[in-house]
């Protein structure tokens, strides 16, 4: 896998709060339907990718996250083959954000 650039929870939470980047979750429907970023899409399929990918521009900030920021790299890596070069893997995932930000946005 080539190398996924990461964005800290703290620098992606000052993104939210500005509304300068669109937030993705990848993780299962039953993790997402439980709790996650305000305002995120949540990607289920390749339609899903296909419809960001149409709507965004290739520099679009765009923030990846799953349950524990692994499995976020390989759909960066990938948005990015798509066209997306403005994407980044949220190190640490969700588990670390609602640890830090049990309250957000």
């Amino acid at each position: 896998m080539q190398d996924v650039s990461e964005i800290d929870i703290h620098e992606a939470k000052d993104l939210l709060e500005k509304e300068t980047a669109v937030f993705v979750d990848i993780r299962d429907p039953a993790s997402h339907a439980t709790a996650h970023i305000p305002g995120c899409r949540h990607l289920t399929s390749e339609a899903d990718v296909d419809a960001l990918c149409a709507e965004f521009g290739p520099d679009s900030p765009v923030i990846v996250y799953c349950h524990h920021g692994n499995a976020s790299k390989g759909a960066t890596a990938y948005l990015s083959e798509k066209g997306l070069t403005g994407t980044r893997s949220l190190s640490g995932g969700f588990e670390l954000w609602r640890q830090s930000y049990p309250t957000s946005p």
